[in-house]
């Protein structure tokens, strides 16, 4: 019997670990460690669009991640990571840093449409050649207007800290979306469909 393949996950997020359990991958935390700054990575160019700011970031995320395997004598197995940005309009919108800031992206998500947009990228090794595989999932979600006072118990609660947009679909925020198009496992993190195909085309059951 043929052990089941693994990926190497490069994340740390506990969102992608349980979407890829869900599909029923087997996987093993490639995460920075302390000696890497992985918020770097994460800064916006000047005039940069959303899809272009994801996408690079979850190349620079992969490249990243491959110098890690190597470096900590790991097995040559298939990389997977990816990067989930919030745009409103030609805004984007990436991890509140604070109270304050948590509080101003949700007044400015009130009442209004924003774009969702995840990039996924996967990297594996065949018959001696290096392959990588890309895909961007954007998606659509509309908020209900949001009273100071929800605004003020929802960042209270500590969910929106670490989460882009300053809030997290599968948690409290669930509440006030009125309207949600596109692919729920995309913006929790990880679109699971996309990431499925991906998997196949590196000889990965899904």
């Amino acid at each position: 019997m043929h052990a089941r393949p693994r990926v190497d996950l490069a994340s740390a997020s506990p969102r992608r670990q349980e979407l890829l359990r869900q599909i029923g991958v087997d996987f093993a935390l490639l995460a920075p460690g302390s000696d890497e700054d992985a918020e770097a990575l994460e800064q916006v160019l000047r005039g940069e669009s959303a899809a272009a700011y994801v996408t690079r970031v979850t190349r620079l995320k992969l490249d990243a991640a491959v110098a890690r395997q190597i470096r900590r004598g790991l097995p040559d197995a298939p990389i997977l990571c990816a990067d989930t940005t919030v745009a409103l309009g030609r805004s984007i919108l990436g991890k509140p840093g604070d109270a304050d800031e948590a509080r101003a992206m949700l007044a400015r998500l009130s009442g209004r449409a924003h774009r969702v947009l995840t990039a996924v990228a996967l990297r594996w090794a065949r018959t001696g050649r290096l392959h990588t595989a890309e895909v961007l999932s954007t998606s659509q979600v509309r908020f209900a207007a949001l009273t100071p006072t929800q605004i003020d118990d929802y960042v209270a609660s500590g969910e929106p800290f670490g989460k882009a947009g300053a809030y997290a679909v599968q948690g409290r925020a669930a509440c006030y979306i009125q309207h949600l198009r596109g692919s729920y496992s995309g913006i929790m993190g990880l679109p699971l469909f996309e990431t499925a195909q991906l998997l196949r085309q590196a000889g990965i059951p899904v």
